[in-house]
């Protein structure tokens, strides 16, 4: 009887301690979700078909080959094997490719400029970031939609440096208000530069930008050389225009990124039924052999350079013709490209989560859901497109970004699997609940695992009906404008102080007005 009291004794107060306990949440590899959880279990494609798409590939690219091609590009290929055949396009014979394949850069870090945001890309490990190029934002006072700006990039940039289940950031828009591809390049790098320390993703116009940006970072890192030691940005770079072209600007802005030692995602960005084939198998064949082609290209002129092979096999809506962000043979799409890289070994890039609807609401919800979760749960090493985005990649959203995030945080707890060993099988917590309290809540491993095993999102709503009620009644979307409003009114990051932001400004023509980068300039965010 004594025994029993005792446990009665530990189970009394259960609810009292587990509150007591969630003040402390875990950080590190004790948190329930973070990035890196290897993914692998969902094989859209059998293994017979892995071979079957990727033979394919290489034969599209020995028999019929790139057009486009640059001189510098044709010169190394045929240097080493390659030809140009009597409809002027570029051949890579298998050999070469499968060689290219054999030297790819594997097992890397992608750096954060804060060590603490590094990714060590190998494997199936998943990381997931926002959605990029967007044009038009949702506005939060007016419920409209508006050009999106410089000042947005930075405000969105900041935002996601605050959002846990976001990676990385990219640059998730274009700055309207730049006409000038140089100024646009410089001012895009610079403000997603400054509004965060993870690591982060740009794109670029020329090669030249390319290079100029790196000065610019070296300088925010204390000079010459220092990018190089530790790069903290990737660009993406569009190499191939389908079908099976290239694109000779983003052939020479990956040249630049390679000799300069900035990391990479080389895409191709084929449109099934339209720039590439209506059947789901030819159209991953094609943009496979697409991202090959640069992939060779980058062994031979820098065996291992760190890239990541970019095949997104975008859907089009046969009745219109018109691209579209959602849908179930986009993630299946995007689950079978990651598949395809993890059976080369190869790091993959995978674009996914990019909804259809016009607003944060239960449409972006579901199809966001299955389009971020599918080629986690195959083994995409950065997944792109994954929060913010609306209407079919032409619109951002503030709110957007913030419920995604709970989303991430799900998706990536259902990445992560269940661990099955003696200490979680749990016999004797059991054995004691069943002859003791009958129950579980005060058990010591509840209370040890409640933070670390279980995953609590922001801004989703948990009470009971009552209790929500009391709370004000409000819906997912006024939380996430909540969320919103208080971050940017508060985290200006400062990683770049006033001294080396004023040498950067003295250099390049910096268009974002320095006081709008602190607390109190009466923006948006500020006003209710």
């Amino acid at each position: 009887m004594s025994e029993l009291l005792k446990k009665r004794s530990r189970a009394t107060g259960g609810r009292a301690a587990r509150h007591a306990h969630r003040k402390a949440t875990p950080t590190g590899d004790l948190a329930p979700v973070r990035g890196g959880f290897e993914g692998g279990t969902y094989k859209p494609l059998k293994e017979p078909d892995l071979e079957k798409v990727h033979e394919a590939a290489l034969e599209i690219l020995e028999t019929i080959g790139m057009g486009d091609h640059i001189e510098s590009w044709r010169d190394l290929i045929c240097a080493n094997g390659g030809w140009v055949n009597e409809h002027n396009r570029l051949c890579f014979p298998k050999s070469m490719v499968r060689d290219a394949i054999a030297k790819a850069g594997r097992n890397f870090t992608l750096h954060g400029r804060d060590p603490k945001h590094d990714m060590y890309v190998s494997g199936g490990r998943v990381y997931y970031t926002g959605g990029s190029a967007t044009v038009q934002a949702l506005d939060i006072n007016t419920g409209d939609f508006r050009q999106t700006l410089l000042q947005d990039l930075y405000d969105y940039s900041r935002l996601e440096d605050r959002l846990d289940n976001l990676h990385f950031v990219i640059r998730q828009c274009i700055a309207n208000d730049l006409p000038e591809a140089r100024d646009l390049d410089i001012n895009t790098a610079y403000a997603v530069m400054s509004g965060t320390s993870k690591h982060i993703v740009t794109s670029f116009f020329q090669a030249e930008h390319l290079r100029e940006a790196i000065r610019m970072y070296d300088m925010s890192l204390g000079g010459e050389g220092r990018f190089r030691e530790r790069p903290f940005a990737q660009a993406i770079v569009v190499v191939s225009v389908s079908p099976l072209k290239f694109s000779p600007e983003g052939c020479e802005v990956l040249t630049a990124a390679v000799e300069e030692g900035m990391p990479a995602i080389m895409v191709s960005v084929p449109q099934s039924g339209a720039t590439s084939p209506a059947a789901l198998a030819g159209h991953l064949a094609q943009g496979h052999a697409e991202v090959l082609a640069s992939l060779t290209y980058v062994n031979l002129l820098k065996p291992g350079h760190p890239v990541l092979f970019g095949n997104w096999p975008f859907v089009t809506d046969m009745r219109s013709g018109a691209f579209i962000g959602g849908g179930g043979e986009f993630a299946v799409l995007a689950a079978a490209a990651a598949q395809l890289g993890r059976y080369l070994d190869i790091p993959t890039g995978i674009a996914s989560g990019m909804s259809d609807s016009k607003l944060p609401d239960a449409q972006s919800g579901w199809e966001k859901g299955f389009l971020t979760v599918m080629p986690g749960l195959a083994g995409a090493n950065l997944v792109y497109e994954a929060a913010g985005i609306l209407a079919s990649v032409i619109a951002s959203s503030y709110e957007a970004f913030v419920i995604d995030n709970d989303m991430l945080g799900n998706v990536l707890r259902a990445i992560r699997g269940i661990e099955v060993n003696d200490d979680t099988l749990g016999l004797e917590h059991i054995r004691e609940a069943v002859e003791g309290v009958g129950h579980f809540l005060g058990d010591a491993q509840t209370l040890k695992l409640m933070e670390s095993e279980y995953y609590y999102p922001h801004v989703a709503d948990r009470q009971n009906i009552g209790g929500w009620k009391a709370a004000g009644a409000t819906d997912m979307r006024e939380r996430a404008r909540a969320t919103v409003r208080k971050t940017l009114s508060t985290h200006f990051p400062r990683h770049i102080d006033d001294e080396t932001d004023a040498r950067i400004r003295a250099n390049f023509n910096i268009r974002l007005d320095r006081t709008v980068m602190s607390p109190g300039s009466g923006r948006w965010y500020d006003r209710e």
